[in-house]
């Protein structure tokens, strides 16, 4: 139920402030005082997803409306949130503390005056932290695989901190478990050609205390196979037509020496070998055809998601 409102440039809006929490009892408070201060009337909730310290406690003291997600994942929390919250407009942020606070007014007037759904806080410095070389590398090597895939509207597509439209946020057809729910967001975004927008904010380390739940390898093997997957689903043509281009150059690689030999003595003594180049060909047709009609559902299924966005 909409309770509160806030007034930000000439109109009033009702904004929700969503924090999704794992085991941030020494940095959630801050957070909640933070935003607090810069949008006072927004309603602040803190889900906290089966934490075994004090999170949800130190949030609730704190002011913030709190509930519960049992089933861990970023992704989970973030689609209940989606379902559960009634709002004008959504900022979505870490409860790490490693986000400023004072600047939800410039991306939720970044949404509303550029006419946005979805306004990311790109984080300058996060690429160059020496700290987490690992973390570094990978959100350098992810970013320009989804630009590389997907577009150019987003140089940041792994930060937390983002502000969207009650129409975005409805429509969204969340299915990430994980931290890969911000790449999920972006690809929604870019596959619906949605208005989107950034702004460069300052990126802060952890404070003392406080540790990252992201493993650089692990975690990194997870976001590499999701952004796949959703090159698959949302580029399918791209995806198995590459695929199949690929199989049909090995099958001509394999066959030039059978068409030389079949030139010089009118035989193919070698049956095995055409045998397998013409399967991979077969294979590779039938790839580059299983990419047109999976083109064709893709197709289908962005024109009814277009319809749920244009609903709300």
């Amino acid at each position: 139920m909409r309770d509160r409102t806030v007034h930000c440039g000439d109109e009033t809006n009702d904004i929700a402030v969503l924090v999704p929490c794992l085991d941030e009892d020494a940095t959630i408070a801050n957070v909640i005082h933070q935003f607090r201060a810069a949008l006072p009337q927004a309603r602040i909730y803190v889900y906290d997803n089966n934490s075994s310290d004090n999170t949800a406690c130190i949030a609730r003291d704190s002011g913030a409306i709190v509930r519960h997600v049992a089933r861990r994942g970023k992704g989970i929390v973030v689609r209940r949130m989606f379902t559960e919250i009634d709002a004008d407009i959504y900022i979505l942020v870490d409860g790490d503390d490693t986000y400023d606070a004072s600047r939800a007014s410039d991306l939720i007037n970044k949404l509303k005056y550029d006419n946005a759904d979805m306004v990311v806080a790109a984080r300058t410095g996060v690429q160059n932290n020496h700290a987490r070389r690992g973390h570094a590398f990978g959100n350098r090597l992810f970013n320009g695989i989804y630009r590389l895939i997907f577009g150019n509207e987003f140089s940041d597509i792994f930060s937390g901190y983002r502000a969207m439209s009650r129409r975005f946020v409805k429509s969204f057809p969340a299915a990430s478990v994980g931290f890969e729910i911000e790449t999920e967001l972006c690809v929604h975004a870019s596959q619906l050609a949605l208005p989107v927008a950034e702004i460069s904010l300052p990126y802060r380390d952890r404070p003392p205390g406080s540790t990252s739940k992201l493993n650089s390898f692990s975690d990194g093997l997870r976001l590499l196979s999701t952004i796949l997957l959703l090159f698959k689903e949302y580029r399918p043509m791209l995806f198995f037509g590459v695929l199949g281009a690929i199989g049909a150059s090995v099958s001509v690689l394999i066959a030039i020496p059978l068409a030389v030999e079949y030139r010089h003595t009118g035989l193919v003594t070698r049956l095995p070998t055409a045998i397998l180049c013409t399967g991979i060909m077969i294979i590779s047709i039938l790839t580059i055809m299983s990419g047109i009609i999976l083109d064709s559902l893709r197709r289908m299924r962005a024109d009814i998601h277009r319809m749920f966005y244009n609903q709300n």
